[in-house]
């Protein structure tokens, strides 16, 4: 049996998995939705819905609206929304965006400065109470109207209780103590130490009506198994993960002043694959380029709700 039998089989053993995790979600949960963050990550969990449900993703798509994604992103978020004809929600903190208080906007001031916002401080209200807001329906949605192209404030007002996240467990520290049906309490919060055990495929899917619930089919993907799956399936990426002729490229996609490209001269998939087979990267931390992870950082923001 050669390499890439195995490659394949392992490609097809987890992409089984991840579709079986979603119609369980589909099957429990009345109030779900997906995050779509439009990086590699949850983009290839967008593909596996439309596979789950025979090219239908019967569910909204959430994305959370920093206002300082990328335009490529953008333009890449509503493009495939209406080509795929998604239910593409967004969110936003728009209080805070208003009154200016986000890290590009201070970061002029010297440190100690009351005004002064950190990256951590800009990634909870930008992300993580946005988040929680946009969830539970306490904050305004809006909705892209398939018919203009338009987004327009969503009716819909109802909190959604199961949410489907492309975190895989190699990524980062925190997402490796993550189960495939992770709960969190009634303000979104995560306790690390209260998750319920999982055995094999034995998924815990019955919880108290309104619990919160995350749900992580790629939790077992690695980064080399994503791209090898993006390839695979011809799955359109955002050319941010490709050098463009400058002698770098974004491993991980977040918000354009608090990322940093990688030293990378991979133009196209094949080339990052080949990349993460040779070991090159092996020393370097997949979000490395994400300045605002710091130590500790990401854990306690997604202990208080972050994706």
């Amino acid at each position: 049996m050669g390499s890439s039998t195995i490659i394949m089989d392992n490609l097809d053993q987890l992409e089984q998995q991840s579709v079986y995790i979603m119609r369980e979600a589909f099957r429990h949960f009345e109030r779900l939705c997906m995050l779509w963050s439009i990086g590699k990550d949850s983009t290839v969990l967008l593909w596996l819905a439309r596979k789950a449900f025979f090219g239908h993703v019967p569910f909204p798509l959430v994305h959370i609206d920093t206002s300082y994604k990328l335009p490529e992103m953008i333009l890449y978020r509503d493009r495939l929304a209406m080509e795929y004809k998604l239910t593409m929600v967004v969110g936003q903190n728009k209080d805070i965006l208003s009154q200016g208080k986000t890290f590009p906007n201070t970061q002029h001031l010297p440190e100690g400065h009351p005004d002064k916002i950190s990256r951590v401080q800009c990634c909870g209200f930008l992300k993580k109470d946005a988040l929680t807001h946009t969830l539970n329906g306490t904050w305004p949605r809006e909705k892209l109207n398939l018919k203009t192209g338009k987004y327009e404030q969503d009716p819909d007002k109802a909190p959604y209780h199961g949410v489907i996240v492309g975190a895989r467990a190699d990524e980062e520290g925190s997402r490796s103590k993550e189960r495939y049906f992770s709960p969190r309490d009634k303000n979104n919060l995560w306790d690390v130490g209260e998750q319920p055990p999982e055995f094999w495929n034995q998924f815990k899917t019955d919880f108290a009506p309104g619990t919160h619930v995350r749900i992580h089919p790629l939790l077992d993907w690695t980064e080399l198994h994503i791209w090898e799956y993006i390839k695979r399936e011809k799955i359109p990426t955002v050319s941010l993960y490709y050098d463009q002729g400058q002698g770098t490229r974004y491993r991980s996609l977040g918000c354009g002043p608090c990322q940093a490209p990688i030293q990378s001269t991979a133009k196209n998939v094949d080339d990052i694959i080949e990349e993460l087979k040779s070991g090159k990267l092996k020393n370097i931390a997949e979000r490395s380029g994400r300045l605002q992870d710091g130590k500790h950082g990401l854990e306690e923001l997604r202990k208080e709700g972050y994706m």
